[in-house]
């Protein structure tokens, strides 16, 4: 009875914080902790010390980025799941982790994106595109999917992790089409980049901007998963335009706290975030990896968002009959 009491309570507080468009702003007067989930160098790591920098002054005096890789990003999340509801600590993570993880899952994810946090902001977001060897005959992703069907066995593809985005959305592109395929998962998309380019790889499906640099090059960029035509890439269809709207996806980097975290603490930190993605270094060192710096009108429509996309991965997985292994 008390641990239902003291969950009941920690809930309400939740949703107190999660309406927190309406509170008066408050910033917090101590160093504060930005956890990530993934090693440094990474686009995870490399976008949080963007945001550490800028928060400095914006919504604590110090803000330090703080690295606790492991068990693919849980770890960075159920430690600030624990953390103390002051402010003093926040995540941020992809949108898989609270979106896809849970049905991937079910067994080792032990938080709720929105009874165990308050959703702030998304920070940044970032499309996937499809590409292929730049010696493989198909230049479009219509002449891939012939030349897949003429195969006699069943065609290899990778995607940079199991249970990703992107491996859901090839394993459902690849039903709609009636392909025979058989995925490849890699630890990362480095290494699926680079026997792409080596031509071991006929297709990778991952995030846009470790293809871009070989794009022409080593890779052929097919199809990309925005809603619309990646600048760069102008002549680059969406999976939309070639009749597979409901694969449209992109990733985004989102920033939470605590569940019990007061209401003025997260209109602070997120007004503070809104403002230093509007700063033009900001938008540029985004641009440079190839990143959009979105973020969330308010904390309840970020939450909102998550609701309805994991809603939406729910199904999507369920009718991929995807197993962990």
């Amino acid at each position: 009875m008390t641990f239902t009491i003291a969950r009941r309570a920690a809930l309400a507080l939740a949703g107190t914080a999660i309406a927190a468009g309406t509170a008066r702003a408050q910033t917090v007067s101590r160093t504060a902790r930005l956890v990530i989930g993934f090693p440094p160098g990474g686009s995870s790591d490399v976008v949080a010390r963007l945001y550490a920098e800028k928060l400095r002054g914006r919504y604590a005096p110090q803000v330090i980025v703080d690295g606790r890789p492991g068990a693919a990003g849980r770890i960075a999340v159920e430690a600030v799941k624990a953390a103390e509801a002051d402010g003093t600590t926040f995540l941020q993570t992809p949108a898989s982790m609270m979106t896809v993880q849970p049905h991937v899952f079910p067994r080792e994810v032990r938080y709720d994106a929105l009874t165990d946090f308050v959703p702030v902001s998304t920070v940044c977001s970032f499309p996937f595109g499809l590409g292929v060897p730049m010696n493989h005959p198909a230049r479009t992703l219509e002449e891939w999917v012939a030349w897949s069907r003429a195969q006699p066995n069943e065609t290899p593809w990778a995607s940079p992790a199991a249970g990703s985005v992107p491996h859901f959305t090839g394993i459902m592109l690849g039903r709609k089409l009636n392909l025979r395929l058989t995925h490849v998962p890699y630890r990362g998309g480095a290494p699926a980049v680079a026997d792409v380019i080596a031509g071991r790889l006929p297709l990778f499906i991952g995030v846009l901007s470790e293809m871009l640099p070989h794009e022409g090059t080593g890779v052929r960029i097919l199809a990309v998963t925005s809603a619309a035509r990646f600048a760069k890439l102008p002549t680059v269809p969406t999976l939309a335009e070639l009749g597979h709207p409901e694969r449209t996806a992109e990733e985004w980097f989102g920033a939470f706290v605590p569940a019990a975290t007061p209401a003025p603490v997260v209109t602070g930190l997120h007004a503070a975030i809104v403002s230093a993605s509007r700063e033009p270094d900001m938008i540029a060192a985004l641009e440079r990896l190839e990143f959009t710096n979105a973020t969330s009108a308010t904390p309840q429509a970020f939450a909102d968002q998550i609701r309805r996309e994991r809603d939406m991965w729910r199904d999507v997985v369920r009718e991929s009959g995807f197993t962990p292994e």
